[in-house]
């Protein structure tokens, strides 16, 4: 099998610019940006990331606004809160490069094994499997395996069924191969090109037309619904802001000012009163904008959102809300794409 999917892979390669200079500090944000996440929307991130933190010490050193910043719009932001704390260890205790040891990889604050095998073999070439959803489905169908893919058991048993026949020298091309095969062919929930794949010919599910029953999943926990009022406040061209505690759900990021609950305007007005009653709205009037929905992995967010110009006390503004103007939204708040759906500088009121 190794050789046909290498030899593939030679002339199929995808071009993405992390192949570029696999250096391990490029691979391992590469890996992250990729966690449920889109190989084209990263793309642009990564580039705009590398072009300000082009290394490991200038990532450990950079300010969390700054650093949010510069995710704002990849989500689930944990991931960047870790990078920084992996990078700052790596300073401290390796001297600012990551250490060519899939064990001391493991260990780094947001590394898990799949990023460890990638890291381990693409920047290193040690002969780790990187073993992730893509793997796991392509190993499944050629197979012909019944087993639930999610199944802890699963993924230990292949890893390690792997790691037996990963190649010394070509780790990193075969484990590349493998996220390209899963990627580009034999794709889920839809028609694989199994006419393209390299392995077609020794393909259980192929042969056994079994293709769209394979891989097994068990069911997903339902996501929760969560109903939300956003509110767009105002005040001298200046929109006000509160930042989310620093756990948790979006930690540290800005958000709008928000309540639970699906309120009309009349609800709406009397709930601000009380979670800001040192705003006033200065012409008594909220003006209702469009409603969004968000969806993250167990939560959907459904909300309505009201926008109002208002005078204040500043004084009196409990702590984490801030007045930002247009450049500081735009380039200094980090605000996540939950609430992405409102053009909140159009208009000001």
């Amino acid at each position: 099998m190794i050789p046909y999917l290498l030899h593939w892979y030679r002339y199929n390669a995808r071009v993405l610019p992390w192949r570029e200079d696999p250096s391990a500090y490029h691979v391992w944000i590469s890996e992250i940006m990729l966690q449920q996440t889109r190989v084209e929307a990263v793309r642009s991130y990564y580039q705009r990331f590398l072009a300000e933190l082009p290394d490991i010490r200038a990532l450990a050193e950079c300010p969390d606004d700054r650093l949010m910043k510069l995710w704002e719009g990849l989500g689930y932001y944990s991931r960047c809160r870790n990078l920084k704390k992996a990078a700052q260890f790596v300073c401290e205790q390796y001297g600012g490069e990551l250490p060519a040891d899939y064990k001391k990889l493991r260990e780094l604050p947001g590394i898990g094994d799949y990023t460890a095998g990638a890291v381990s073999s693409i920047a290193f070439g040690l002969p780790e499997p990187a073993v992730d959803g893509n793997l796991l489905r392509v190993c499944a169908r050629l197979t012909g395996s019944r087993e639930d893919i999610l199944s802890p058991a699963v993924k230990k048993n292949l890893t390690e069924r792997l790691r037996a026949v990963m190649p010394e020298k070509e780790s990193g091309a075969l484990n590349q191969a493998l996220m390209d095969l899963g990627a580009g062919i034999c794709l889920p929930n839809g028609t694989p090109h199994c006419e393209d794949c390299p392995l077609m010919h020794l393909c259980v599910a192929f042969s056994e037309g079994t293709v769209s029953e394979i891989p097994v999943r068990a069911a997903k926990k339902e996501r929760r619904t969560e109903k939300r009022t956003v509110f767009l406040l105002f005040r001298e061209g200046r929109v006000l802001l509160h930042r989310r505690p620093e756990k948790g759900l979006l930690a540290g990021l800005y958000e709008f000012p928000n309540v639970s609950g699906a309120l009309t305007a009349k609800a709406a007005k009397e709930a601000l009163k009380v979670l800001l009653p040192m705003l006033s709205l200065t012409d008594g009037k909220l003006k209702k904008e469009e409603d969004a929905v968000h969806i993250f992995t167990h939560i959907k967010w459904e909300m309505k959102a009201y926008r109002g110009t208002v005078s204040a006390d500043d004084a009196a503004l409990p702590e984490g809300y801030i007045w930002a103007d247009e450049n500081a939204f735009e380039a200094e708040c980090s605000v996540p794409s939950a609430f992405g759906k409102w053009d909140v500088f159009s208009k000001k009121g």
